[in-house]
């Protein structure tokens, strides 16, 4: 109903229209003035300019062939014919005859783009002028008009050139608007794709920013605004990379220190023989080990690692074998025994591991598949738990974030395998989102960009 809703709005319709990209649009702003500026100066030139010079010169030759006309119906003899026959081909480039006794069929015949308006404007110069019935017949293949006035003896056959009838001005200007035009497109394709070209390299940096690739020969070029825009991402990128930097120093530091002491803790532990108490500090040791080692995992990202084009098919295998050891049920389903992909494999294995591992945890039998669809991957993990409420389906990504007990009392887990999951797919180009699953527990659908 929303969507429906949605589709009367006439702004939806012109969204869909308009082009996605940036260039495309400014061309779009550019070229929309330039013709609705033609079309006015057509409709101005067509009107008032082109249609009165037409009217003009049809007048003209309306009235010569008005006066020949009334020169034959006086009674002019055969040599005053012949003189004014050769007086209106040598000054008027009519070519005059005179048929006796034939009767004129009346009517138009025109053809052609501009034809139909030199036509009109010499009918009603004829109307005007000649009185009489007469036919008309223009081609745009044939440069002469044929014109044919019925008199009271006979029809007066009148041919008269094109160009007395017809402004080649109208060619010209077409021309001359035509190719400005076109020069005018020209340069400001050129001009667009010189001032788009910064924002695709700022885009480009931005984005192997975000996938953790590093940015080669990024400098900042191109209108001033753009300019200022690709200094701030280089001075935000060298902050980041400074923080990572810091907090990779001070996590080593972290953990040598805390591991230190642990150690001795377990060296004291295992002095002390056995016991209740014991085994319970024993266990409260171990899982101060692991909660320091997922957060480190957490904080660490995807460290150090290069990418490198690796065979996904293969690693969901072996992710899929370990769980298959563990006893639970679990089936793969791929569209190919060779995925290839570029990425970091080891972070991309502890995500899939994460994510496949907390399904695990909550239930009794998996599925996971993947397909390909518009050039991303899809890894699907469907499983048969007891899933959970829709509004935590973005809360569980949160660093550190549990649901309730009920899902969490056997799994010891410091809420943050979900987290580091997420991370690595957003530094892949990629996402995670969580729903319900066919089998009836949870589906966790992860894209990857090809």
């Amino acid at each position: 109903m929303a969507f429906e809703t949605k589709k009367l709005n006439p702004w939806y319709w012109i969204h869909q229209i308009l082009p996605r990209t940036l260039f495309a649009r400014s061309l779009l702003i550019i070229v929309v003035p330039v013709l609705l500026l033609q079309i006015v100066v057509m409709s101005v030139f067509v009107d008032n300019h082109w249609r009165k010079i037409t009217s003009r010169l049809a007048f003209g030759v309306a009235g010569e062939i008005a006066i020949i006309a009334e020169e034959i119906e006086s009674g002019a003899s055969e040599d005053r014919l012949m003189a004014l026959s050769n007086y209106a081909a040598k000054s008027l480039d009519l070519l005059v005859t005179f048929e006796p006794g034939r009767r004129l069929q009346p009517g138009v015949i025109t053809q052609g783009t501009w034809e139909p308006f030199t036509a009109r404007a010499l009918s009603k110069a004829l109307d005007e002028q000649v009185r009489r019935p007469y036919s008309l017949s223009i081609s745009p293949d044939d440069d002469w008009v044929n014109i044919g006035i019925q008199l009271d003896d006979g029809v007066l056959r009148v041919l008269a050139l094109e160009r007395r009838l017809f402004s080649s001005s109208a060619y010209i200007f077409l021309l001359w608007l035509g190719g400005s035009s076109i020069i005018l497109f020209t340069i400001a394709v050129v001009f667009m794709r010189n001032q788009i070209r910064p924002i695709r390299k700022l885009s480009l940096a931005a984005e192997r920013m975000g996938t953790g690739r590093e940015i080669l020969s990024f400098k900042p070029e191109g209108a001033r605004e753009v300019r200022q825009a690709g200094r701030a991402f280089l001075e935000m990128h060298e902050r980041i990379t400074r923080q990572v930097e810091q907090r990779t120093t001070m996590l080593a530091g972290i953990s040598h220190d805390l591991r230190t002491p642990l150690t001795r803790l377990k060296l004291g532990l295992s002095f002390l023989g056995e016991g209740d108490d014991i085994s319970a500090l024993k266990q409260d040791v171990t899982d101060m080990e692991r909660m320091i080692e997922s957060y480190l995992d957490f904080v660490r990202g995807e460290g150090k690692e290069p990418a490198s084009e690796f065979n996904l098919s293969d690693l969901l295998d072996k992710l899929v074998d370990a769980v298959k050891r563990h006893g639970t049920d679990i089936s793969l389903q791929k569209y190919s025994t060779d995925i290839l992909i570029t990425g970091r494999p080891l972070a991309l294995e502890r995500c899939l591991s994460n994510v496949i591992g907390n399904a695990e945890k909550f239930a009794k039998k998996i599925s996971v598949s993947i397909e390909q669809k518009d050039n991303r991957l899809h890894i699907l993990v469907d499983d048969d738990g007891p899933g959970m409420d829709e509004d935590m389906y973005e809360e569980v990504f949160k660093p550190f974030f549990r649901i309730d007990s009920s899902r969490n009392v056997s799994t010891g887990g410091v809420g943050l395998g979900l987290s580091i999951a997420l991370d690595v797919i957003h530094a892949h180009g990629g996402d995670i989102k969580l729903g319900k699953s066919p089998l009836g527990g949870l589906r966790a659908e992860i894209t990857l960009p090809i």
